[in-house]
């Protein structure tokens, strides 16, 4: 995967592993956004999910990872755009298939039922899996509502 530079959003469910990847990515060298929240407060999802689809969308950020409690709001928010493919990723096995078959531009994880290193493994994978393209790419093409 070609990374441009990481865009990332959560909620307040999902703030202190967001702070934990920013670290991740840090040690990694990859340069990155944060859309919010940047607190524990309590906030909606949606108020940091749509930027970053529209990052995502514009070419600003490439690709994105989003976390919110179960992961399903933020990823819910996410899907609504079409140029967005978030996979809501809860194992690494799960973020290679999403990269290799779904070429999800946006990985999301459940911030309240995976731990730290599980999350350093699902984005391990998700960051060094390419799509596969061919068979793939035609299912990829009706995803968009037209």
């Amino acid at each position: 995967m070609e990374i441009k530079k990481i865009g990332l959003a959560s909620d307040h469910a999902g703030y202190e592993l967001k702070e934990f990847v920013k670290q991740y990515l840090t040690e990694k060298g990859i340069e990155f956004f944060d859309f919010g929240t940047y607190s524990e407060a309590s906030c909606d999802y949606p108020d940091f999910a749509h930027p970053l689809a529209n990052a995502i969308e514009g070419g600003e950020c490439y690709p994105g990872i989003a976390i919110c409690g179960s992961g399903e709001g933020i990823s819910m928010t996410l899907n609504k755009h079409q140029g967005v493919r978030a996979a809501l990723c809860w194992i690494p096995e799960i973020a290679k298939l999403c990269r290799q078959h779904n070429d999800a531009n946006v990985l999301v994880m459940p911030g309240r039922f995976i731990s730290k290193e599980t999350a350093r493994e699902i984005m391990d994978a998700y960051l060094t899996t390419d799509f596969e393209g061919g068979r793939h790419q035609a299912r990829i093409d009706k995803i968009p509502v037209k």
